[in-house]
Parts: structure tokens; C-alpha cells; sequence
């Protein structure tokens, strides 16, 4: 994906409060996510699961994307392909690597993707260059973190098959990375919903088909909280929280978007304190002030390569 966006493609000025409210709610939905994957995997296979999301957040979005209207055909490959380096390839990589790794080693691992994102972002985007303040702000959030997940990392015996599924999550990882520059970079002139809808469509099926060929001999069980699951998972964990990170993208720096993985992180371990009785421990405390300290240092430092100036949006 080499092509740049379209000449005449700008991007309209937004307030800070709605800039503040897309930001908190793609880390809150997001967070939220991880306790309704567990609950759904009691009755779904992994990978049928996470392709019927994909499907029906597409479905879902399809009237919106028709509406905005569609994109021509050399684009549309364009989104195609981001879909497949956004949804497909890193989720397919992750599943396969918590068959042998624990959640708190994966969540470890994940936090790394605000160190990716910076330097990815240093060698492809002039305007966003590496520096101490950014480099305080990921290390911060990596470390609170480690503190989060520091009882889970103990245990863990090395082998081949736990080394394997390490460099999966940090390839699922740097993949999601690249993938989230390139659509700062290369995708503010299509319209949100077509860039959702079609990466959701484009990605639910190569993951189906392989849900068809791998997980032929497991059970599915239709439960009332399987398609709760999986409706929560398409509209607010997919739909929605997309939507306002496409949204988003161009107008917040490289760092503050590396900043909501790592918030995402913290969300999910305080609802799994609240819901699911899970230990109040003082590293939830320790681990939670990092993520907001660093969270909050990237969220104040500007974010380059904004427009100086209002302009209104060229028609598609």
C-alpha cells in the first residue's frame, strides 16, 4: 500500500471535547471487550467467533458505507488489504499464540505497541520523530503493564512452543503497528464507515474459511450469551470503537494512539476486578497510575502534521 491520500482530501477541524470522547470511548469499549471474548469462548470456537463478529460488524455497516458512498476499485483493494494487516493477520497470529502463553504474558507483550507504533511512525512519517518525551510516555505505559500483569509472568516455563507464540504476539503486534500508520498516512480520504465496513467484510472471510477447515470438530453452542457476545463484540467492540479511531487518526499524534492500547489494558483489568471478582491488589494501583501517567504525557504533547487551518472536506 504505497499510494498517498488524494490531493483535495482534508481533514475537518474537531473540538477538543469531541476529540476527548471518541479517544475514551475506543479505550473503554475496547477494554470492555476482553471480558465478553471470555464469557463468548464457553460456547464458540475462536476463530468461528471472531470471523461472525467481523461479519456482522460489516453487515452492520454496510448501509452507512453506501450511504457515504463507495470508493473506486483501486482504493477499495487498498482497504481490502489494510483490513487484512488491521483485523485478519494480527488476530489470527494472537489466537494462535494463547494456546501457549498465558493472558498476562500476551498483555505484556501487546503493550509493546505503543514502542512499535513510534518507531514505525520514525522511519515512514517525517512529522512524527522519535523523542524523549515519547520514548517516557511508552516506556511508562509498558512498565505499568509489567506491574499489572507481574503475578501472571512468573510461573511461566520456557519452551519452544512458548518462544513461538512470543514472536507471534510481537509480529501480531508490529503488523497492527504498520497497519494503523499506514491508515494515518494513506486512508483520511475515505470515509470512516467505508473503511470499517469494508476491512470487517474483507477480513470475516479468510478468517470463516479457516474456521471451516480448522475447527470443523467443535461444538457450537447457541446460547443466548454467544450472540449477545458476538452482537456486543460486532456493533460496540468493531462498529463503533473503529469508526472513532478512523475518525481519530487524524487528529491525534502517534503517541496518544499508543497511549489507548495500553488503557485499553488497565479498563480490562478493572472490570475484571468489579465483575468478575477478580483480586484488588496494589498493583492494580502501581500499574494503573504508570498507564495514566504515561497516558496522560501522550495525550499532552501536540500532535503533528494537523491542518493550521479550517477547510471543508472534498466530496468522494
Amino acid at each position: 500500500m504505497t499510494a498517498a491520500a488524494a490531493p483535495s482530501s482534508v481533514v475537518k477541524p474537531a473540538s477538543s471535547l469531541r476529540v476527548l470522547l471518541a479517544y475514551c470511548a475506543c479505550f473503554i469499549l475496547w477494554g470492555s471487550t476482553w471480558a465478553v471474548i471470555k464469557v463468548g469462548l464457553q460456547d464458540l470456537p475462536p476463530l468461528r467467533f471472531l470471523g461472525l463478529r467481523l461479519l456482522v460488524a460489516g453487515l452492520v455497516l454496510l448501509p452507512f458505507a453506501r450511504r457515504a458512498g463507495w470508493v473506486d476499485a483501486r482504493t477499495g483493494w487498498r482497504v481490502a488489504v489494510l483490513g487484512l494487516l488491521q483485523l485478519a493477520a494480527p488476530f489470527a497470529l494472537l489466537f494462535t499464540a494463547q494456546q501457549w502463553i498465558p493472558s498476562s504474558w500476551a498483555a505484556l507483550l501487546f503493550s509493546t505497541f505503543p514502542v512499535w507504533l513510534l518507531l514505525i511512525g520514525r522511519v515512514t512519517m517525517p512529522d512524527q520523530p522519535l523523542t524523549a518525551g515519547k520514548l517516557v510516555a511508552a516506556g511508562l505505559g509498558v512498565a505499568g503493564v509489567m506491574v499489572l500483569q507481574g503475578s501472571g509472568l512468573e510461573s511461566l516455563q520456557v519452551s519452544g512452543k512458548v518462544l513461538a507464540a512470543v514472536a507471534l504476539t510481537l509480529a501480531a503486534v508490529a503488523i497492527l503497528a504498520l497497519a494503523n500508520v499506514l491508515a494515518k498516512q494513506h486512508m483520511a480520504h475515505v470515509p470512516a464507515p467505508v473503511l470499517v465496513c469494508g476491512q470487517a467484510l474483507t477480513s470475516a472471510l479468510p478468517i470463516l474459511v479457516c474456521a471451516f477447515l480448522m475447527e470443523a470438530d467443535q461444538p457450537t453452542n447457541w446460547t443466548p450469551r454467544a450472540v449477545g457476545a458476538i452482537l456486543y463484540l460486532a456493533v460496540f467492540g468493531t462498529a463503533c470503537t473503529y469508526l472513532c479511531l478512523y475518525w481519530l487518526l487524524p487528529r491525534i499524534s502517534l503517541t496518544a494512539l499508543g497511549a489507548m492500547a495500553l488503557l485499553d489494558t488497565l479498563v480490562a483489568v478493572v472490570l475484571g476486578v468489579v465483575f468478575l471478582d477478580e483480586p484488588f491488589t496494589l498493583s492494580l494501583v502501581v500499574g494503573g497510575a504508570l498507564i495514566l501517567g504515561g497516558a496522560g504525557l501522550a495525550n499532552l504533547m501536540p500532535s503533528n502534521g494537523q491542518p493550521s487551518a479550517p477547510r471543508e472536506e472534498a466530496p468522494h
